[in-house]
């Protein structure tokens, strides 16, 4: 029962039925790693990883969930509780459910809140070191080979460090946009083996509609395009391997937390106005409000401005007012985004702004968008991904962590970057969030790849949601450089692609020409 999950780390989502009390038991990880969506309807219950696995159900009725799309278009991916397939539900990362009698109750099982300690910076280093080598370590139990993941970046640089797998992958497209060349000179330092490509728009065009069935529903983060291709060149070789995924939301890893000059004067001045009292912040961030522009205004504005006023997650697209205005009278009426954010905020609404902003991330960001595309990527090519740096031991050490350890004028995520340096070269430790870098803007901005979007963006079913004159106007402009709306276009692009798979063109596996 309910006890069970006490004893669970790791990844997971289950169900069981009790064949005694003639009920159904179920659960889903702490972190939403795994997914799990249930149907629910008067006359039935389902329930899988996949959406599509509900459709040829003859109890199973595809009706789109028109208030999805709203908030999808601010989010770029879907954000409330109900999927974009009506009556289709995600259950939330560490929660539980029981059916019985017809009666659905869900329960939260797990959600972490515990006091920073108070140590100095070397026992940071230390306890997040020693965390992260015995996670890596858990997480390497399997009876296959494990490989690894590696971008320039910081995070899965230092799982493979630690992990040291027979073979690293990586992805890249062409020279400004390619992680691949960082990956291989760090394999070569550690004495790794490597395995690279690069890939080309041509690719990614020619897959997108395969990717958007992939996804289950719409998701216009760009990097599901370079993982789909690095989880196929993975799976080659492996059958497991282990990503960097979790590092930047426990230990305050976006400069969205307050990383807006490189100014360490300014730096300073902010980490100094946040030991001010939430009043004094709140009047002083009022004050710089009616200022005009001046260097370091907004790094100052955001040390003291309540998250909640502004901080809605790594990705903010069409603003509230301007999805409103691009899609159909029909579609607007949907959860506002205040409605989406505030029962987070609400949880940890005496905590600092930057616990505020991780919570946040934690339990809106990471499951509806990150952890949903890295499994939903790498299992579509039945590649088991695992995320050591996203784990119940590693959350536990780094809510005790202090704040001015996570986050400062230094650097983000500087303890835990400090812990890096023991294993890896300072440059890798060092380097600023990347992600995925993805083309787009230049895509959008060539010929034969804007024509692939305004010939789907044309299509007639496109002005059931959208004013289709404005969305095309945007493309246009975006194409002949009057505006930068690479974001704005890929969100849109995405969603038509997705809706033409599975409501055009009836759910199946597009074909690959």
């Amino acid at each position: 029962g309910v006890a069970l999950l006490q004893k669970l780390r790791g990844m997971f989502a289950f169900v069981i039925w009790d064949t005694e009390k003639k009920e159904l038991f179920g659960a889903r990880d702490h972190f939403g790693i795994k997914p799990f969506y249930y149907y629910n309807t008067d006359e039935v219950f389902m329930y899988g990883s996949e959406i599509k696995s509900f459709l040829h159900h003859p109890s199973f009725k595809k009706e789109l969930n028109k208030e999805a799309l709203k908030p999808y278009l601010t989010f770029q991916y879907p954000a409330i509780k109900e999927c974009f397939f009506k009556n289709v539900y995600r259950l939330p990362e560490g929660h539980y459910f029981i059916l019985k009698d017809g009666k659905l109750d869900i329960q939260q099982y797990w959600d972490l809140h515990q006091e920073e300690k108070d140590m100095t910076l070397e026992e940071a280093v230390n306890f997040i070191d020693e965390t992260v080598q015995e996670s890596v370590a858990t997480h390497k139990i399997a009876d296959v080979e494990v490989g690894s993941f590696l971008s320039s970046g910081v995070d899965s640089s230092l799982v493979a460090s630690i992990l040291k797998p027979a073979k690293t992958y990586s992805v890249g497209f062409g020279t400004s946009y390619n992680e691949s060349t960082e990956a291989k000179a760090l394999t070569d330092i550690l004495g790794l083996h490597n395995t690279s490509r690069t890939l080309t728009g041509e690719e990614a065009f020619q897959y997108f509609p395969q990717i958007q069935y992939y996804l289950d529903e719409p998701d216009s983060n760009p990097s599901v395009v370079p993982l789909f291709f690095l989880s196929e060149l993975a799976a080659r070789d492996v059958k497991v391997v282990m990503s960097g995924e979790g590092a930047d939301e426990l230990f305050a890893g976006y400069i969205d937390y307050g990383w807006h000059s490189n100014s360490m004067t300014v730096r300073k001045l902010g980490e100094a106005l946040k030991k001010l009292s939430q009043s004094k912040r709140h009047k002083l961030s009022e004050y710089l409000k009616k200022l005009p522009n001046f260097p370091g205004k907004l790094h100052l504005l955001k040390a003291v401005q309540p998250a909640e006023e502004y901080f809605i997650g790594q990705a903010l697209v069409f603003t509230e007012e301007e999805a409103t205005a691009i899609v159909k009278p029909e579609y607007r009426k949907s959860p506002s985004v205040k409605e989406i954010v505030m029962d987070k905020y609400a949880k940890v609404k005496n905590l600092s702004e930057i616990k505020k902003m991780q919570y946040l991330d934690m339990h809106q960001w990471m499951p509806g968008d990150i952890l949903l595309k890295a499994d939903k990527m790498s299992m579509a090519h039945s590649l088991e991904l695992r995320v050591p740096l996203l784990d119940k031991k590693m959350m536990e050490c780094a809510e005790v962590i202090p704040t001015k350890y996570l986050f400062n004028e230094h650097n983000t995520k500087y303890a835990f970057r400090q812990a890096a340096f023991r294993h890896i070269p300072k440059e890798w430790a060092a380097r600023p969030k990347l992600g995925f870098p993805v083309p787009i803007k230049d895509w959008l901005r060539t010929e034969k790849f804007y024509q692939i979007v305004r010939e789907e963006l044309s299509k007639d079913f496109v002005g059931e949601f959208f004013d289709q004159k404005a969305v095309l106007q945007l493309l246009d402009d975006n194409f002949q450089g009057k505006v930068d709306a690479r974001r704005k276009i890929w969100t849109l692009y995405t969603f038509i692609t997705w809706y033409d798979v599975y409501f055009i063109q009836g759910g199946n596996k597009p074909q690959v020409a």
